[in-house]
């Protein structure tokens, strides 16, 4: 077998808040050795570990921001999110739920509690993944992409060991619902206790595992906790992971995007110049209009 080895086994850093509602601990870029272009395509990376908010009449979140250069990905595990954006898109992101923003070109972008949520309170989980963009595509236009529970690809394990949700890529030729610009794969494993799965990837793409519950048991060698972060070293193909109790994981692999990064704050593109002209088109309010 041509296994991927771990690299390393990251433990989560100390939370900070993201606004009010978004208490985070952050992967990627990190001093883990996991810096942007060690991970391409996947630039950036927030886990919110599950987090009990007290009710609140005034939903908590993250006001008005811009965003260019790439796509954010928010997969939520437990709670809801509303967000909004300035070319009139928005929605509700229920547990289960993932949506897929293409930044590209610019938007002004909004997350809150969904209000119900936020009236009753409770546990809060959720991964932020920011997925780069190629330098072709970095100025098309903004999209969204709502992914529903009911809608991901999903493959049974056998004998009840839990189930693989695709989100984008494929797993043993189910495929997920995303659309991507570069390849990649990202799905949620939902692993009974004793249950395996096995995951192949090219050798060159950038790998990692996010415990998201549970404890996992990686090639049979090494544990993985909850909230740990698992990175594969660029070599061999094949991994497995085996829930030593009921686990939930996420798993993203990428074919890395061999450019220049250039990054500052919400803009990510490819030279200093066109950070330069991400500023100044956001001040000059070609981002558009979008009502904190």
């Amino acid at each position: 077998m041509n296994t991927k080895n771990i690299e390393l086994i990251a433990s989560p850093r100390a939370p900070h808040f993201v606004g009010d509602g978004f208490r985070v601990h952050n992967f990627i870029p990190s001093g883990f050795r996991m810096d942007m272009e060690r991970m391409s395509p996947f630039i950036f990376l927030d886990y919110n570990s599950k987090f009990n908010f007290p009710p609140s009449d005034k939903p908590k979140g993250v006001g008005v921001h811009p965003h260019r250069g790439f796509e954010t990905v928010t997969i939520a595990y437990k709670g809801k999110v509303a967000h909004h954006d300035s070319s009139g898109g928005g929605g509700i992101i229920g547990e289960g739920d993932v949506q897929w923003m293409t930044a590209a070109s610019g938007v002004l972008h909004k997350e809150y509690h969904e209000e119900e949520f936020s009236r009753k309170g409770g546990d809060f989980q959720m991964v932020q993944l920011w997925v780069n963009l190629p330098a072709k595509d970095k100025m098309s236009k903004p999209k969204y992409q709502a992914i529903s529970k009911d809608r991901m690809g999903t493959y049974q394990l056998p004998n009840d060991g839990g189930t693989i949700e695709v989100i984008a890529g494929d797993f043993k030729d189910v495929i997920g619902p995303a659309s991507t610009f570069t390849p990649l794969h990202m799905s949620n494993a939902i692993l009974n206790k004793g249950a395996k799965a096995e995951f192949s990837f090219p050798a060159e793409y950038n790998t990692g595992a996010l415990v998201i519950e549970g404890s996992i048991k990686v090639n049979d060698l090494e544990v993985a906790n909850t909230d740990h972060f698992v990175l594969f070293e660029n070599a061999g193909e094949t991994f497995s992971i085996e829930a030593l109790e009921n686990a939930v994981v996420l798993i993203i692999s990428g074919e890395p995007i061999k450019e220049p990064i250039a990054a500052q704050g919400p803009f990510v593109m490819n030279t200093k110049q066109e950070i330069l002209e991400a500023i100044n088109d956001f001040n000059m309010g070609k981002f558009g209009y979008l009502e904190d």
